[in-house]
């Protein structure tokens, strides 16, 4: 009898350890989205560039939602959040189309007119129109050094308002390509419009093309306070060494998570920018999915999978 009940402890023992082996492991298999990826053709008579564009800035020439499948997919990547490419402006024709041909995939990120520009549709009303298309966030850049714009209030404009205003009646997200000297309106606005979606990409950019600066950091990490800022994670080839693994990145991530939470991150490669020489799609992946120790499983889940699904996906 005693054996027999050493055997049932044994086995219900060793059960009890697979479990919580199994169960501090992210369940990411084949979930993970990337929240920030760029596509275009070469197809520049079906889908003409901008004025403002030649073709020969398409670098590289071709980026397509198939040569996006063989990087990603390989890493568990099946969905993703599309974001207008600039050669475009604001003609969304290819990304709309590669939306509607890959539907279960794709969600869209748009480009809006600048605020200055009189000559093309209301940025607000562009995005209801683009949201009824599965755009449910419209990037924006940030404004602190340009001369036409008031300073330090850039977005003192009022179609800015607007903006904001649509952005929390529809629960679309105005997505910040943004310098670290641009936090501080960003903070502004957030402040007057406390219900509107905003989404900071790359890491406020901190560590572009430099190293990452703590005082940076810490007013990324003040913008915490308003509780409708999502931030991605992401661009990993651009940002302090620029180099793989991109570990030297865990300190400002940990800390960015650590302010947020990881339900209001979402990872992102940034491609094509990601995929090219020396970097790789699963790179950026495995910065969060194998090197970021300081994250529970539950934290890995959230920053690579739910936290974008929540927003982009379960709408």
């Amino acid at each position: 009898m005693a054996s027999s009940t050493a055997a049932v402890l044994a086995a219900c023992t060793s059960t009890d350890e697979s479990a919580d082996q199994t169960s501090d492991e992210p369940n990411i298999e084949g979930r993970v989205i990337d929240a920030h990826v760029h596509i275009w053709t070469s197809d520049t008579e079906k889908y003409p560039l901008h004025s403002n564009y030649k073709k020969e800035d398409m670098d590289p020439a071709t980026f397509t939602a198939e040569e996006l499948f063989g990087h990603c997919r390989a890493s568990g990547v099946n969905r993703i959040n599309l974001i207008q490419m600039s050669f475009y402006h604001t003609d969304h024709s290819y990304m709309l189309d590669m939306m509607e041909k890959h539907p279960d995939n794709f969600v869209g990120t748009g480009v809006l007119p600048d605020v200055l520009d009189e000559k093309s549709q209301d940025p607000a009303e562009m995005m209801v129109e683009l949201s009824a298309k599965r755009c449910y966030a419209f990037r924006v850049r940030g404004g602190y050094r340009r001369q036409d714009l008031e300073q330090p209030h850039w977005m003192s404009h009022p179609k800015w308002d607007k903006m904001f205003e649509t952005g929390a009646e529809h629960n679309l997200a105005l997505s910040f390509l943004m310098n670290p000297g641009d936090m501080s309106e960003v903070g502004r606005m957030c402040g007057k419009h406390p219900d509107t979606p905003v989404i900071i990409d790359h890491l406020a950019r901190i560590g572009a093309n430099e190293s990452v600066k703590d005082e940076q950091v810490d007013e990324l990490c003040g913008l915490a306070k308003h509780k409708n800022i999502q931030v991605k994670v992401g661009a990993f080839y651009a940002l302090g060494d620029a180099t793989p693994p991109y570990t030297d990145l865990l300190p400002m991530i940990e800390r960015v998570v650590d302010a947020y939470g990881p339900d209001r991150c979402m990872w992102e490669s940034d491609c094509p920018f990601q995929v090219q020489d020396p970097h790789t799609y699963d790179d950026s992946v495995a910065l969060i999915r194998d090197h970021a120790d300081f994250l529970s499983a539950s934290d890995k889940e959230k920053i690579l999978v739910t936290t974008a699904e929540t927003f982009f996906f379960n709408r």
